[in-house]
């Protein structure tokens, strides 16, 4: 078949993508090898925080609006503590003039959101369950096949196909990787105490660990920590694992309940030279990966699908979706977010990492410092918020 425009993974950002094309005139294929997971009782362990730009780009897709409401927390303020036991620094989305700071919400509830409306969308062929296997980059068109024995050539083939991106190997991309040595351990909880929407941060000796709120008094953790950390945490009964988590978590929420089973990933930094090669294009996953430490990594992935499908649509109309001089101002406009995100997060982690005489002293001063400065407090908000 051919198409004007064809992505490879229908995760967040691919499905998102998809969505905000649905006006363009341009004719779409969609090419994912799984479908949703089913919604069940139990709470997803992939729990994202999504900022006040990603649940608008989501409400005008028509997806924010038809997600259960009660499987959705905002986070009033945040609390970031220092490594020293005295270090504190707090945003609040009230001095900030903001309904929320972000809301917490599971990564299945937004997906069968995003599929429903894709499988009514008249300009897109959902091709699943489908892998691509090969590629050929001519000209004017990108042409892959895929194991269920499609071939689809496309003037404009996007990669959103995740970190181990398939698109992004197969297309020559130049990137680089560079792992943390580190693993981010996810579960859930029921807390003893109220959260009241306050997401807690504790920056460690053994790595940072964060209390995300979920509805009622649960709370979902990442914990970003060494290997061999991980490991030990894994292998700890659920009883001993809440244990462990509520004294890191200095018993600010009470004694915790292990409401489901804990799950690690491993934790490196990787960019792309380009996100753009001729008919290529990465988003998402597939063009950078950051540390979860400012839970920002799907927020750039949204922003990416938001400025991609802007710029495909403002074309002039009839022209080539994948004319080169087009997809050059989509990089251009998403350059400054992402590298400002990559070395914030690089930094934070390096500096929380580090043990060099004086650095600890140097980190917990910075936090008291910015504190106590409001003006910088509100402008980091309103950065973080898109």
């Amino acid at each position: 078949m051919q198409t004007d425009v064809a992505i490879v993974g229908a995760g967040l950002v691919g499905a998102s993508l998809a969505r905000a094309l649905e006006a363009s005139g341009l004719n779409l294929a969609l090419l994912e090898a799984s479908a949703p997971p089913a919604r069940t009782g139990a709470w997803d362990e992939r729990i994202y925080a999504f900022s006040p730009a990603s649940v608008a780009f989501l409400d005008a897709l028509g997806v924010w609006g038809a997600l259960d409401s009660e499987r959705i927390c905002p986070v009033r303020k945040m609390r970031i503590y220092g490594d020293n036991g005295r270090s504190r620094l707090e945003f609040s989305a009230y001095a900030a003039g903001l309904d929320a700071l972000a809301w917490i919400v599971e990564s299945g509830e937004v997906q069968r959101a995003l599929w429903r409306g894709i499988e009514r969308q008249a300009n897109l062929k959902l091709l699943f369950p489908a892998r691509p296997v090969s590629l050929e980059v001519g000209e004017h068109w990108a042409s892959l096949a895929a194991d269920s024995g499609e071939e689809v050539a496309a003037r404009l083939l996007v990669g959103a196909d995740g970190a181990a991106s398939w698109l992004r190997k197969a297309g020559g991309f130049g990137a680089r990787s560079r792992p943390y040595r580190q693993q981010a351990v996810v579960a859930n909880f029921a807390c003893e105490r109220p959260h009241r929407s306050v997401a807690l941060q504790f920056f460690r000796g053994d790595g940072i660990l964060a209390y995300l709120p979920l509805p009622g008094n649960r709370v979902s953790i990442v914990w970003s920590t060494s290997e061999p950390n991980a490991e030990e945490l894994l292998a700890l009964a659920p009883g001993e694992l809440a244990g462990r988590v509520a004294e890191a978590g200095r018993e600010q929420l009470g004694q915790l309940e292990l409401i489901t089973a804990p799950a690690a990933f491993p934790l490196a930094l990787l960019s792309v030279n380009s996100m753009l090669r001729p008919r290529l294009a990465l988003i998402g996953d597939a063009a950078h990966v950051v540390h979860p430490l400012a839970g920002q990594g799907v927020n750039l992935g949204f922003g990416d699908a938001r400025a991609l499908a802007a710029t495909l649509a403002a074309r002039r109309p009839g022209s080539d979706p994948g004319e080169w001089l087009l997809l050059r101002r989509f990089e251009r406009v998403r350059a400054e977010d992402i590298l400002a995100m990559r070395w914030v997060t690089d930094g934070l982690q390096r500096l929380f990492g580090a043990r060099w005489p004086g650095v600890a002293w140097l980190r917990n001063f910075g936090l008291n410092l910015t504190d106590s400065a409001p003006v910088i407090k509100a402008s980091l908000v309103r950065h973080a918020a898109g």
